[in-house]
């Protein structure tokens, strides 16, 4: 199985890195496999979605290096990651050098760092409820702005409804901006405050980056939803190519349902033609990758699976008993 996904997942990768905006996060995943030079047996799942392809990597450390690797054979100059504010993504759109890579940090962290601090501090809940208000309504105007969106059309080109939208954000954006200057101003600032009120300000560029790109990191989050539920009933992998498998399983069925595709008839096919091909990938994989498939082949494998009737099963034969005289 290993060796038939490897082509696939190659093909998967190569058509990714052909992509401009990105949705990254990363997962705790167990692997009870003692490996030299590593202590303890946890390992992480990392995740990188873009349109056509949500791929993942499973990785022992949390480090920069991985999402450095990942991105290694992008072709673009420039591209957008959509995350959240760990260092790992500083790191790699700092270390780049031929490649521009813009992030764009997540609105739902900055509205969970007020939603946290009211939980722990009572006496700030108005206050912090009233920047929760404020997010919900920088998201409203958002989502109308990009009902009217054409992504075909320059900013300047867009129909008057957007220009109209998109100003209410600038506008909105600019006033929150003010008021965390403002509040960060303010003499005897509680440290809970300062903290949260810091972080927006010293985060602000990454929160208001292209007009297209989404608000938030939900996608990637979404991503992550399966295999964490998979691995509190199942704990994670017992070995090394068992995760490493794990990840390629994800990769490959996660991508098929962005594309709409049915995952058990795809991959019934998939492996079907492995085995004919004497269990190596078929050369041409045309017929499986769904960016290259051909609508009538997507229409196919978007059914369910058509399984055999039982009676028309030709079943393995009990083996004669032995004749013990």
């Amino acid at each position: 199985m290993l060796h038939c996904s490897n082509h696939a997942i190659e093909a998967t990768y190569e058509k990714q890195m052909e992509e401009l905006v990105f949705h990254a996060d990363e997962t705790r995943w167990e692997v009870f496999e003692q490996i030299d030079e590593k202590t303890g047996h946890r390992w992480y799942l990392w995740v990188v979605r873009s349109v056509s392809v949500v791929f993942y990597r499973m990785a022992p450390t949390r480090g920069a290096d991985v999402s450095k690797i990942h991105f290694a054979g992008i072709i673009s100059l420039e591209i957008v990651v959509v995350c959240d504010r760990y260092t790992a993504y500083k790191c790699l759109a700092s270390d780049y050098e031929e490649i521009n890579i813009i992030l764009a940090f997540c609105w739902a962290h900055v509205r969970r760092d007020f939603l946290d601090l009211a939980r722990s501090y009572p006496e700030f809940e108005g206050w912090a409820f009233e920047w929760v208000e404020a997010i919900r309504k920088l998201y409203k105007i958002n989502g109308e702005r990009l009902e009217e969106w054409d992504a075909d059309l320059p900013i300047e080109g867009q129909s008057q409804p957007f220009i109209e939208h998109h100003e209410n954000l600038r506008t909105t954006l600019s006033q929150m901006q003010e008021q965390t200057k403002i509040e960060l101003s303010a003499q005897k600032l509680h440290s809970a405050k300062l903290k949260v009120l810091k972080s927006l300000k010293n985060h602000w560029e990454g929160l208001t980056v292209h007009p297209e790109v989404p608000m938030d990191n939900n996608a990637a989050e979404r991503a992550l939803r399966n295999p964490v539920t998979g691995r509190k009933n199942y704990y994670g992998s017992g070995s090394v190519w068992s995760s490493q498998l794990a990840a390629m399983m994800f990769t490959m069925l996660q991508t098929i349902l962005l594309w709409g595709l049915n995952p058990r008839h795809w991959l019934y096919v998939f492996l079907q033609a492995c085995a004919e091909n004497g269990g190596s990938t078929p050369l041409d994989l045309s017929s499986f990758l769904p960016w290259e498939m051909d609508e009538e082949r997507k229409e196919l494998l978007a059914q369910p699976l058509a399984l055999k009737p039982l009676d028309s099963i030709i079943w393995p034969q009990e083996p004669e008993p032995l004749d013990s005289s």
